[in-house]
């Protein structure tokens, strides 16, 4: 298996959930990892550059033609571009992804379209509350039972978060892929949480 993560990003997506999983994957405390465990690499519907919410433009790794068929982790970042026709497109990538148990990540109105196609019917979840997982889902979202009000969470390889819960969706892929210990990935977590300043006051 490949030991890349592929971050799915469509049109306006929202670039702050991408940034701690990113940042802890290539880098530790002092630099970049040389090597990392993993690498990074983003996944767009075409080779153009996909524009964030906020205006910065990224030049994908891949398109959906282009993209390996190996690798560790399919990460859908949140975004306006899930209620579009585009992220259509996505289907079919997500359902080969659990096909071969791969890590999936999906958080804000990624974990939405997760619900619309019946991703989640069988695997605890959670998202932007269950009332907007029920409207988009409709009658393809059978197991509003299995939603959990908590800002992360995951079941077996599936990781789904709410679009406020960026450093807990980090957390749990980051556990997940057994990126670095679980004591490191909890101290990454609270040192951004917490601030410097908390975690290490003056005497």
């Amino acid at each position: 298996m490949s030991n890349e993560i592929l971050y799915v990003l469509l049109p306006d997506y929202a670039g702050h959930e991408a940034v701690y999983l990113s940042q802890a994957i290539a880098s530790d405390d002092h630099a970049l990892k040389a090597p990392p465990m993993y690498i990074n690499k983003v996944v767009a519907p075409t080779m153009d550059p996909v524009r964030s919410i906020g205006g910065f433009r990224t030049i994908p790794d891949y398109s959906f033609e282009t993209m390996p068929e190996d690798y560790a982790a399919l990460v859908l970042i949140g975004g306006f571009g899930w209620s579009t026709d585009i992220a259509e497109q996505v289907v079919p990538l997500v359902k080969r992804a659990m096909a071969k148990g791969r890590i999936i990540g999906a958080i804000c109105n990624a974990a939405s379209f997760m619900a619309r196609h019946g991703f989640l019917n069988a695997v605890s979840h959670t998202g932007n509350g269950l009332e907007q997982l029920q409207l988009w889902g409709e009658e393809h979202y059978t197991n509003a039972g299995g939603y959990v009000h908590a800002q992360a969470v995951t079941d077996r390889n599936i990781v789904t978060a709410n679009g406020s819960a960026t450093l807990e969706f980090a957390k749990a892929l980051l556990l997940l892929l057994r990126n670095d210990t679980p004591e490191r990935i909890d101290m990454y977590y609270q040192f951004n949480k917490e601030g410097f300043c908390a975690l290490f006051p003056q005497n």
